[in-house]
């Protein structure tokens, strides 16, 4: 078979091109540490690589938003644990105020100072984070959650949280709501909440009262009526008498249903009190009522102390929220950083099996780097040679 002259220039050409490209590759891969720079390089290890990748990423992402939820949750617990301080500090303004011997003057002088306990109250409640998103607005971030119009305080915020992901099947609530920390609190003792009549004229005051047997009580409204300092009535919504006393004095407690309320002075014949089953009140109005109550002259110290009495237990109540959700607030924390020591570890993986993957054997890759030197040098040689030959050389 015969060959050209060009025929062997152009073969000879192409192959010191190629071992020209094998060892500029291989020079590459010692320069930057990787021998994956393309698909072509090796398909089947590129695909693994952007595999990893896919998941290395999402894991930074989960990082990142624990981050973020972990530093909202944090401002949360500071401004709960404010809020705590500022309802401690009103329940010593109220335990200072339930004393018979203050005059209307120094009560009043102490209800200036519940006033701002009620607006450190409200600002704490309108805390933002640092991007200006509000604490306790809910999913509604950008509205101010609580307004105050009056001696009223309504909550404008949403009733839902923000739910971020921190793990491939975990998500996390990133705050709560202003109506579950400050708003929905539990009257009373939680089971029903007691009252006296504002035209009461005996000195009779009623405790907040307990359940002692959860079976036997009935959830209603009772009234309770004096007939006499020592005879009364307890009668249900509908009018029906539930019990009758005839031999109440100073510190007995009355019973009826399964509860037991504690009852102390004496009370005037036409007094009455009532018992009805609990609600829901906010900590605003409570600190509200509180301060409408020792504004008022015209109340008597048995009135006085019956409102203070409640307003001491709804302020307890409000403190013991706080502190489950406080107690919430520190268990999501945890989780967080939990997830995060996982994600973290599985980064740390991650990026060793990419290496195994992509990085360059520098031993493998100097052994080739020299046979590829080797290589292309004879071809370079032997062309250079050959190409010297011609017919001509052996006309004479």
């Amino acid at each position: 078979m015969r060959i050209a002259t060009i025929t062997f220039q152009q073969n000879a050409t192409s192959q010191m091109n190629n071992l020209q490209a094998d060892l500029a590759r291989t020079q590459n891969d010692l320069a930057t540490g990787t021998r994956l720079h393309s698909a072509a390089d090796d398909p089947a290890a590129m695909s693994q690589v952007n595999a990893l990748n896919t998941q290395m990423s999402a894991s930074q992402q989960y990082v990142t938003n624990g981050n973020y939820a972990s530093s909202t949750l944090q401002l949360e617990e500071q401004a709960m644990s404010d809020a705590t301080n500022t309802l401690q500090g009103a329940r010593d303004l109220a335990v200072q105020a339930n004393n018979p011997a203050l005059s209307a003057a120094q009560r009043t002088d102490i209800a200036a100072q519940l006033t701002q306990q009620l607006q450190n109250l409200i600002s704490i409640g309108n805390r933002v984070d640092g991007s200006g998103n509000q604490l306790f607005g809910g999913t509604a971030s950008s509205t101010v959650p609580f307004s105050q119009n009056g001696t009223s305080v309504s909550y404008l915020g949403a009733t839902r949280v923000s739910q971020i992901q921190i793990g491939p099947n975990q998500r996390i609530s990133a705050g709560d709501t202003g109506a579950t920390v400050f708003m929905n609190i539990p009257a009373g003792n939680g089971t029903f909440t007691t009252s006296g009549a504002a035209t009461n004229t005996g000195t009779g005051s009623i405790g907040v009262g307990t359940v002692a047997n959860a079976a036997a009580w009935v959830p209603d409204t009772y009234t309770v009526s004096f007939t006499s300092p020592t005879n009364y009535t307890v009668t249900n919504s509908t009018g029906t008498v539930v019990s009758t006393v005839t031999n109440f004095k100073d510190g007995d407690t009355i019973s009826f249903n399964g509860v037991q309320i504690p009852m102390t002075g004496t009370p005037a014949a036409g007094d009455t009190f009532t018992v009805a089953k609990a609600g829901t009140a906010s900590a605003f109005d409570t600190l509200q009522s509180l301060i409408t109550t020792l504004n008022d002259p015209t109340l008597s110290n048995a009135q006085i102390s019956s409102k203070i009495g409640g307003a001491l237990q709804q302020i307890d109540n409000a403190i013991s929220n706080m502190s489950n959700v406080s107690a919430s607030v520190g268990a999501r924390i945890n989780s967080i950083t939990s997830s995060q020591g996982a994600a973290q570890a599985l980064q740390t993986n991650l990026t060793a099996a990419v290496s195994q993957l992509s990085d360059t054997d520098y031993a493998a890759a100097i052994t080739k780097l020299n046979t590829e030197e080797v290589s292309l040098q004879a071809a370079q040689e032997s062309y250079a040679s050959i190409s010297k030959l011609s017919l001509f050389n052996y006309l004479q």
